[in-house]
């Protein structure tokens, strides 16, 4: 999941710009990981643990609903990248199985055909944990979703509260 925040302008050395960066390419998941600029530090990468969220206040401005969302991002971000690391493996390994079955004296053709072949198989073999996996991270980036929104609702009513209290 990915978050934007718009750029803003600091006119003081002291103001921090707060922006999510995507790094390069995994070799393998071919997945770009995305460092999350976030207020508070980070805890452990689970989402269920056995501890309440609300014993926990690094900050004033972290409200519970927050750090459960970071956590589930940063295990969302975890599971994404493990299946595509195993998927690919997978296939590079079908990949150079395929061509090794090919006699020394194959001609390019004889390879393409022998790719395609490949390519076809993977592909029909894979779609039902293809189906799987996409079901379950829409699953998972649902709850997410419903998490960040309570979050920003919590920290709506929060800035409301606070305007009205200042009267």
């Amino acid at each position: 999941m990915l978050h934007f925040r718009p750029p803003s302008r600091c006119l003081h050395r002291s103001c921090r710009v707060l922006a999510d960066r995507v790094g390069p390419p995994h070799p393998i998941s071919n997945m770009r990981p995305v460092v999350y600029d976030d207020d508070e530090p980070t805890s452990a990468p689970r989402a269920y643990h056995p501890y309440s969220l609300h014993e926990f206040d690094p900050t004033p401005n972290t409200s519970p609903h927050k750090l459960h969302w970071k956590l589930l991002r940063q295990q969302n971000d975890q599971f994404h990248h493990e299946f595509w690391i195993e998927s690919n493996t997978r296939f590079e390994r079908g990949k150079i199985a395929a061509l090794a079955a090919l006699p020394s004296t194959a001609t390019a053709l004889d390879k393409e055909r022998a790719l395609s072949a490949f390519y076809k198989q993977w592909v029909t073999q894979e779609e039902p944990r293809i189906t799987r996996y996409t079901e379950e991270w829409r699953q998972r980036n649902s709850a997410a979703l419903s998490v960040a929104f309570r979050a920003e609702y919590q920290k709506l009513t929060s800035r409301v509260l606070k305007l009205f209290n200042n009267f």
